[in-house]
């Protein structure tokens, strides 16, 4: 493998998406958004009424990026982590944004009722952070702050360095 698996997660709304494809336009990694690949290949296996959102079909997920991974070179963004391969990842980031900036983005994305709330909620009691924590060897797990267009090159910067680094060790 010539080039590093990342994983980008955090509650949704902290800037994954934005970051995963800043960071593949600049460095050439390949960017997958999990949740536009499982619209895309129909990847579900019902629908929640309680948070009106689609379930997502883990097992269909991870047999269509298997060989993919394998090779390196990706920058995965989902809001959850535990069911991937810990094997995949060299290193994994778990954004983080200030609830009331937090608040404000899931509002203007439609996000109501007890799905916003339990999204606010998941983002105080860090509870993406400790399953990713759970899932992978913490040396490889870091936080990064999301709130201002400055964290985001800041984080940008800061990544890019770490693929640097890694490609000079592992080739």
């Amino acid at each position: 493998m010539k080039r590093p698996n990342i994983l980008l997660t955090g509650t949704p709304g902290v800037g994954k998406t934005t970051l995963g494809k800043e960071l593949a336009d600049r460095t050439g990694l390949t960017f997958i958004n999990i949740g536009d690949l499982a619209k895309e290949g129909e990847f579900y296996e019902g629908f929640d009424e309680e948070y009106q959102c689609a379930i997502l079909d883990e097992d269909r997920v991870i047999d269509e990026l298997e060989d993919k991974m394998i090779d390196g070179g990706m920058i995965i963004d989902y809001h959850s982590s535990d069911f991937f391969p810990e094997r995949w990842f060299h290193i994994v980031f778990v954004l983080r944004t200030d609830n009331s900036l937090l608040y404000d983005r899931l509002e203007s994305r439609g996000y109501k009722g007890k799905k916003l709330q339990n999204n606010i909620e998941c983002e105080i009691f860090q509870t993406i952070y400790e399953e990713t924590m759970e899932s992978y060897k913490k040396e490889i797990v870091h936080q990064l702050s999301s709130n201002t267009p400055e964290d985001l090159e800041r984080n940008i910067d800061q990544i890019m360095k770490w693929i640097e680094q890694w490609m000079l060790d592992n080739n």
